[in-house]
């Protein structure tokens, strides 16, 4: 009898942007003793919780999404906050869309609190509430959307979300999840992974590509905030040589729609 598939877990992830002079996105080391993508670089994220579908949020978010849309931005503010201690959101009374966002002293008054937050030892909602700010989650460009194979033991509803960083906060590695934080430019870090000298999987290696055709944060919040989403579900085929791969579609736009087989890593660990 062949075993069910499992279903995905709602997950979210956020490319926090700057420009430095030329566009850089935040990548954050994952720990090599994690048991998905050990070792990899990728752009802060993770699964949702319950707490990010809390409907106490309503009066502690800004921007205009609802249901599973929102929870997942909630998700992806929540793990930048926890994996980069970068944290999306303004200040009560300067809300909407116009509003400035917090600056380094309140990212440095958050910060004890990321280890409680991330093991789910202190409410999120509740840190935010206590310091009279709200979500900007109107800031969230939509940008990606990934399911995984249904082959994978572990699978996960992934939205990939472009974020420009507040001013002068400073990006850092939670030491828990993550063993490094590095900003690099979308080419670069591409370059560095055909080099050999870095591990990135095939969803990040996409969205970097994507990412590869713009020069700025603000050419990228322009040109993605106007493209529409392609969900990408990759099914194992073979190529025009009979070879095994994964095919994704074409309408998503990404720098290859066919992956071999023998170049995905096997990044969940049994």
């Amino acid at each position: 009898m062949s075993k069910p598939i499992p279903e995905p877990r709602l997950s979210a992830t956020v490319l926090l942007l700057r420009d430095a002079p030329d566009l850089q996105v935040l990548m954050v080391k994952r720990h090599y003793q994690i048991d998905f993508a050990a070792g990899a670089l990728v752009f802060p994220g993770g699964k949702s919780n319950d707490e990010d579908a809390d409907p106490a949020w309503d009066d502690f978010c800004d921007g205009g999404s609802a249901g599973k849309d929102r929870t997942a931005r909630i998700a992806a503010v929540r793990e930048a906050y926890e994996e980069a201690g970068i944290i999306l959101a303004r200040h009560q009374q300067d809300r909407g869309a116009r509003g400035a966002l917090v600056g380094p002293d309140i990212a440095k008054a958050l910060d004890p609190m990321r280890a409680a937050v991330d093991r789910q030892e202190a409410s999120f909602l509740e840190l935010i509430q206590k310091h009279d700010l709200v979500l900007a989650l109107d800031t969230l460009v939509h940008f990606g959307h990934w399911i995984t194979p249904t082959l994978m033991p572990k699978r996960f509803d992934t939205h990939f979300y472009l974020a420009p960083t507040p001013p002068d906060q400073v990006a850092e590695f939670d030491g828990r999840e993550t063993t490094d934080a590095v900003w690099l430019g979308a080419q670069q870090a591409l370059d560095m992974e055909e080099a050999g000298e870095a591990t990135i999987i095939f969803p990040t290696r996409m969205n970097l590509g994507k990412l590869a055709e713009v020069t700025d944060v603000n050419a990228a919040v322009s040109r993605f905030s106007d493209e529409q989403v392609v969900t990408v579900l990759p099914v194992v085929g073979e190529d025009e040589k009979g070879e095994p791969c994964l095919h994704i579609p074409k309408e998503a736009a990404y720098i290859q729609s066919i992956e071999p087989l023998g170049r995905v890593a096997n990044v969940v660990r049994k």
